[in-house]
């Protein structure tokens, strides 16, 4: 039985991923690759990086075609443009580029480290009103907030 991380390894021996720096460079030089968010809107709207847009995981392949209620006509008419994916932490992005590579898009990668590296590099951050969101108030906010009933049973 393959469990999450065995998922995220053989994804992450497959697909490319870039560091944040690299990404803030590009950026910094004009390049405007499509940053494509796949964490969930809630996480979405309370801290992403400036430009990006969300395609939550659970819809990402429909959201990538033409003509069903999901598609995202960036997607389904991007499949060579440049896209970097974002969660936050790189796993998730990691699993999406996959699938994404699997459908045909020729140049998409993984941000690794995800929003919480892009946080530590001291890049910009917003929330869902567009008002820059401070390294230390996004530290908080990236946090894992585990419930007790979500950790590992101890034996």
């Amino acid at each position: 039985m393959k469990r999450y991380g065995d998922l995220v390894a053989e994804a992450l021996a497959r697909v490319k991923e870039i560091m944040p720096w690299d990404l803030s460079r590009r950026l910094s030089a004009g390049n405007r690759p499509l940053l494509l968010d796949v964490r969930e809107p809630a996480e979405f709207d309370t801290l992403r990086i400036p430009g990006s847009i969300n395609v939550p995981r659970g819809v990402l392949e429909q959201s990538c075609e033409w003509d069903y209620d999901e598609t995202v006509p960036e997607l389904a008419a991007g499949r060579e443009r440049e896209i970097v994916i974002i969660c936050r932490s790189g796993k998730r992005s990691a699993l999406a580029t996959d699938v994404m590579l699997k459908m045909g898009f020729a140049n998409v990668v993984s941000l690794s480290t995800g929003v919480r590296g892009w946080n530590d590099f001291e890049q910009p951050l917003e929330n869902g009103a567009a008002s820059r969101v401070d390294a230390d108030t996004a530290d908080e906010l990236l946090a894992p907030h585990l419930r007790p009933e979500q950790y590992k049973p101890k034996t």
